[in-house]
């Protein structure tokens, strides 16, 4: 028998976020780091301050981004599970008749 909770476990849409982070996330990731490594690049011939700024700007990136991508997440969460308990508030003070 379908219920409200047992709904979505027949759909995928759930199950892309996480598609949509990965692309949104490399396509930040290269193109920022890209940047930063060409800025350095151009001040100075010498490798390591290349290489330590590179690696630096990739922990920045990639916690700003983790950070970011948990606060957007939890907050649509909470979004849509208070919605679906509206709903069902609203279903069981008039429901359907079949």
């Amino acid at each position: 028998m379908i219920t409200i909770d047992n709904y979505l476990d027949s759909h995928y849409i759930h199950r892309s976020n996480w598609l949509r982070a990965a692309v949104l996330g490399a396509n930040d990731g290269i193109i920022s780091i890209s940047s930063l490594a060409i800025g350095v690049a151009t001040a100075g011939t010498m490798r390591a301050p290349i290489i330590l700024t590179t690696v630096a700007g990739l922990v920045a990136g990639a916690l700003s981004m983790a950070a970011g991508e948990y606060v957007s997440v939890s907050s649509q969460t909470d979004i849509e599970k208070a919605d679906i308990e509206r709903e069902k508030k609203n279903l069981q003070k008039c429901p359907t008749k079949n």
